[in-house]
């Protein structure tokens, strides 16, 4: 389903949504959020090493339902877990969940604002993950997906405009560690699959999903293109916080991906090129996701292990001079996988990692966790493993 032009205009030229009267002063002072200072990660002008949670139904839920609050119930509980900081999707998922945005701007925000508030009344960091989908924005702008390696393209267009209306709505406050462009957008590129995944797919009209086309198909200019544009506008409202992809790690053959559209697996020093491809400047950390338990890397006969794996991320990561991110881990075999990763991401010395995921009903067979099902000994591991790290950074 294509927006009507005059949806579009709309989107495109309609007036930003009403700002806090605070907003229209200077940008984020250092000490708010999270920053990179000589490939350092800081928070408070000192270095900083955590793990918090995926929390990404925080806004989804009273953006499909207003009476919906129950944010405010989950920001508490992590408070009383010791859990820093969530990541969660600042925006809808699918183009029909923007609808709010489109059509009441100001109820949009309110909404918004009412997860902010409550992040910043129990002290839990954000960071926001503003076009979860990437896709979506295309699709509201009746693009291709392809539209992304265009910066004149309407899909260009409306990122700016959203992108330009939360940073400024919120760069003031103190919840907010960060800011992120999308959902593991790098999964989707240089695939050598791609056109039979395209043949695959079907339009799905109650969602706004349009039927794809090859033109759909993404590249890794496509998606060094996006971050690119999105972290120079980002830097230029907020000078001081880290700006993040959202990408997965690379896949075990992306190198083959985009040199031979192959599935050939790739070595160490492939995929720390294609890591620090996958983050370009002016992101200011290497952001990826990680599940060891379902890969295979570097050899098929002896694939690496998790600390291995760990170790050339972080390599990367200090050449880079860009502080590694795991926007998610997880493992859901049994308690013992988890500690395990856990552990392997403490002794790497990751300075930021989120566990997947908090308070998510639709997982609850394979993910999620809460304070009172039988994963919440997750949340007890992360605050103790929160308070060594606090220890071991004095």
């Amino acid at each position: 389903m294509k927006p009507t032009l005059t949806l579009l205009a709309a989107l495109l030229l309609a007036p930003l949504a009403e700002l806090h009267a605070a907003d229209l002063a200077a940008p984020a002072a250092p000490s708010l959020g999270l920053s990179v200072q000589d490939g350092v990660l800081v928070r408070n002008g000192r270095p900083y090493r955590g793990i918090g949670v995926n929390y990404f139904n925080a806004f989804g839920r009273v953006l499909a339902d207003s009476s919906d609050t129950t944010y405010q119930q989950g920001f508490a509980v992590l408070r009383e877990h010791g859990i820093p900081f969530a990541r969660f999707a600042a925006c809808g998922f699918w183009p029909s969940d923007w609808r709010l945005y489109q059509t009441n701007p100001t109820e949009y925000f309110r909404r918004l604002d009412g997860v902010i508030e409550a992040a910043e009344k129990n002290q839990i960091g954000l960071i926001p993950s503003l076009f979860w989908r990437w896709p979506t924005i295309a699709e509201l702008a009746g693009e291709p997906h392809s539209a992304w390696e265009n910066p004149a393209s309407r899909t260009h267009a409306l990122m700016r405009r959203y992108t330009e209306e939360f940073v400024t709505r919120y760069r003031k406050s103190p919840a907010i560690w960060g800011w992120e462009f999308a959902n593991e957008m790098s999964l989707g590129v240089d695939l050598p699959n791609a056109r039979s995944l395209i043949a695959s797919r079907k339009p799905i009209p109650r969602l706004g999903v349009p039927a794809p086309t090859d033109a759909d198909i993404a590249t890794a200019k496509t998606l060094t293109t996006a971050l690119t544009e999105f972290g120079k506008l980002v830097r230029r409202l907020d000078p001081h916080r880290i700006i993040i992809s959202g990408n997965s790690a690379p896949r075990p053959s992306a190198w083959h991906n985009t040199a031979e559209h192959s599935w050939t697996l790739d070595s160490r020093e492939q995929f720390s090129e294609i890591l620090v491809r996958d983050n370009p400047d002016p992101l200011s950390v290497l952001g990826v996701h990680w599940y060891p338990s379902h890969e295979k890397r570097f050899s098929k006969e002896q694939p690496a292990s998790p600390a291995d794996v760990a170790q050339v991320m972080m390599t990367t990561a200090q050449r880079a001079r860009k502080p590694l991110f795991i926007g998610e881990f997880g493992d859901e075999r049994d308690r013992t996988g988890f500690t395990d990763l856990l552990r392997t991401i403490e002794q790497a010395g990751v300075p930021l990692a989120a566990l997947w995921v908090f308070d998510l009903k639709q997982q609850d067979k394979d993910w999620n966790v809460t304070a009172t099902n039988d994963r919440a000994y997750m949340l007890k591991a992360i605050a103790d493993a929160n308070r060594r790290l606090s220890t071991g950074l004095r």
